[in-house]
């Protein structure tokens, strides 16, 4: 699970430089003031999109960091380490053990399963990662259909000037 983990982060990482050349390329050639709406909005989701992997790459290494921890084995492994947070040992003296842990990817995150059916996250992954992936995928997504609908309506128009001409 752990190189998994490493592979999307490296994949994440790849996709974001090559979304922030694409969004950079987009907005220089035009020129900001000079391009129009699609190009501006294409190159605004591409950076955005760059920004979405980028972030994501970053939380994957937290969580890749905490499955290194708690797949160490040996001496002191069980519960896993990356479970122990604070209040751990008050649930382990009432009888909730840790039982497991699984990876969520959206929302994304490490958590902990405990033996009463209940799970935590172990806070690994730092609080601003996924709202700020969800703005930034929202803001993304949004250039995108943005872009595409300028393209109609300039689209559209050429089309009535060309028959009325």
């Amino acid at each position: 699970m752990f190189l998994l983990i490493l592979l999307f982060a490296v994949v994440a990482v790849i996709v974001a430089v090559g979304l922030c050349g694409y969004g950079g390329r987009t907005l220089s050639d035009h020129g900001l003031r000079r391009a129009g709406a699609p190009a501006v909005l294409r190159g605004v989701a591409a950076l955005a999109g760059a920004g979405v992997c980028a972030l994501y790459a970053w939380g994957l290494l937290a969580v890749c960091g905490a499955v290194m921890t708690a797949e160490d084995g040996g001496t002191d492994s069980s519960p896993p380490q990356s479970c122990r947070t604070a209040g751990w040992w008050e649930r382990h003296q009432q009888g909730i053990e840790i039982v497991g842990y699984k990876v969520t990817y959206i929302p994304l995150g490490f958590v902990c399963e405990t033996s009463d059916g209940g799970s935590y996250d172990n806070g690994d992954v730092p609080g601003y990662v996924n709202p700020a992936a969800l703005v930034l995928a929202l803001t993304a997504a949004g250039g995108a259909i943005g872009s595409g609908y300028a393209s109609e309506l300039r689209a559209r128009a050429d089309l009535r000037r060309g028959e009325a001409g």
